[in-house]
């Protein structure tokens, strides 16, 4: 089982970056599949870049769990993942592309999809890559 973590170095790069304002936030490494998260303690959760590397069905369903756990009643969830036309991989890993009705299945009737769009993203190496970007609140 492939497990997804946030380098724990990038995210002390971040913290220094912030300088004095890094301690107004609760610092987090852990795999967003098994995390203990306290219940309705978000009220926004974005993701850009993670879910389209959960390529195995458990993966994904433990994340949306995490989200529906993790963000309360009336609560904002936007997922950037790659579109339609996006990468079959990145990184050297395997993806899964969505649009947005596909993408909003994942997530099931709990999470109302109230905007989407796609967007052409540049990468620091000159290529191009399809991202959709989706925002829905949580019923």
């Amino acid at each position: 089982m492939r497990k997804l973590l946030i380098s724990k170095s990038v995210i002390i790069l971040a913290r220094d970056r912030l300088g004095l304002a890094a301690q107004q936030i609760h610092w987090l490494v852990a795999d967003i599949t098994e995390a203990q998260l306290e219940p309705g303690a978000y009220d926004v959760w974005h993701d850009r870049a993670v879910f389209h590397f959960l390529t195995a069905s458990e993966h994904r369903t433990a994340y949306v769990r995490q989200v529906g756990h993790a963000v309360e009643p009336g609560g904002h969830v936007i997922i950037s993942t790659f579109g339609p036309e996006g990468p079959t991989k990145c990184s050297g890993l395997d993806v899964i592309r969505y649009d947005a009705e596909s993408l909003h299945e994942q997530f099931g009737v709990r999470f109302r999809l109230v905007e989407s769009s796609k967007e052409l993203h540049c990468t620091p190496f000159g290529t191009t890559q399809q991202f959709l970007f989706c925002y829905c609140k949580v019923e």
